[in-house]
């Protein structure tokens, strides 16, 4: 006799702990990429690269899970568990000594790779769940991705008379317990259909959908903005204070409070979608977000506290259209297709990410730096088109 499956109440939780551990892995190299920096004795550029590393091992990831079905064919929880303590074996090894810059790299993909297996996965998990309130639902696993991509800056923070190597060891224990747990709690969900066969042609079979193309198009653009402001947000705080030289901050901490602001408007944009629908929650913090980017020039010249609240509502606003994106990709989707359909945007959508954040890079070092976020606006203008026009 079969068991009955666990309330989604009582699962999802566990699915948020889980994915706040794991993609912790994200932005450790990030987090002290100075450190590493000084210590290898790296080019300026080395932060975006670093970063650019991990989401090219997450495209490499989703590419491959995508083109297998592997969250549809195996059971997502067993998935979860292997890849995050690959992952986390992964992000241990820019502990080896004698590192370079193509080590480092490598490293670096190595982890995005199986990071693959954890984000678009919890959201599969979460999708087997939740027939209903998707939106609610994701809104706080993405919550959760976001205080764990913050969460590095936070134990660098508070870590300032330890090594770097604390972040890695903290990132690399608490995702593979995150793994293990959700592994050890959480069984199939009583809406997952599994996928029998490999089946190559579904990645572009579900883009024939005009429900689906509007959502993944609008997710393309919100993703052009996404990483590129995470990844540079540090470096804006150093040009806030070298324009203000009076000022002392504390650029880690400063870092995590802004990225993990989206945290809570993550969870606030699946309570109001589930009374106005994830389209208009995805629709408004995507034109907030877009005037962020263009205010950005503006913003270095006001006061701190001022400085503070506007980077505070760029942090919140630029993540809380992912989760409502995301089920709007889910609910378009096959059924029996959801984990791959997911994965596959997630591919092109870190593909697209790659390009945003190296633009970004040439113009902080060829540029104006002060100008430098003002490429990030299309995405947003982009992703607002794609939601509201009628496809043919």
């Amino acid at each position: 006799m079969s068991k009955t499956p666990p309330k989604a109440s009582a699962i999802l939780p566990i699915i948020v702990l889980a994915q706040f551990a794991c993609t912790s892995l994200w932005f450790a190299g990030n987090a002290v990429s100075r450190d590493l920096v000084v210590l290898y004795q790296l080019g300026d550029g080395t932060p975006g690269h670093l970063t650019s590393a991990v989401q090219f091992g997450f495209i490499s990831g989703t590419l491959v899970f995508a083109l297998l079905g592997v969250s549809d064919r195996f059971p997502p929880s067993r998935v979860f568990m292997v890849c995050a303590l690959l992952g986390a074996t992964a992000n241990l090894l820019v502990l080896l000594p004698d590192q370079g810059l193509t080590s480092l790299l490598v490293i670096r993909f190595a982890t995005g790779f199986f990071l693959a297996g954890i984000y678009p996965v919890g959201m599969k998990i979460a999708s087997d769940y939740h027939e209903k309130g998707l939106g609610k639902a994701l809104g706080f696993l993405v919550g959760a991705l976001v205080l764990g991509t913050a969460f590095p800056h936070l134990i660098k923070s508070i870590g300032q008379g330890l090594s770097w190597q604390i972040v890695f060891i903290c990132t690399s224990t608490i995702s593979a317990l995150g793994g293990i747990f959700l592994f050890l709690t959480v069984p199939d969900g009583p809406f997952r259909k599994p996928s029998v066969k490999i089946d190559l042609l579904v990645s572009l079979e579900v883009f024939k959908k005009k429900d689906f193309r509007r959502a993944a198009f609008g997710y393309f653009g919100h993703m052009w903005e996404l990483y590129a402001f995470w990844a540079f947000v540090p470096i804006v705080f150093s040009l806030y204070q070298d324009s203000h030289p009076l000022t002392t901050l504390n650029v880690s901490f400063l870092s995590f409070i802004v990225i993990g602001a989206g945290a809570f408007s993550c969870i606030a944009g699946g309570y109001i979608s589930a009374a106005r629908g994830s389209k208009f929650v995805a629709q408004m913090a995507l034109t907030i977000s877009g005037l962020c980017c263009l205010l950005s020039p503006f913003g270095y010249q006001l006061p701190f506290a001022l400085f503070i609240v506007f980077l505070l509502i760029w942090g919140a606003s630029v993540v809380a259209d992912s989760p409502q994106f995301s089920t709007l990709v889910a609910q378009s989707a096959p059924k029996e297709n959801t984990g791959t359909a997911l994965t596959i945007v997630n591919c092109l959508g870190f593909s697209i990410t790659i390009f945003s954040i190296e633009v970004v890079q040439w113009l902080m070092h060829y540029g104006s730096p002060t100008l430098a976020l003002l490429a990030l606006a299309p995405g947003p203008v982009l992703g607002v088109l794609a939601t509201v026009r009628k496809n043919k």
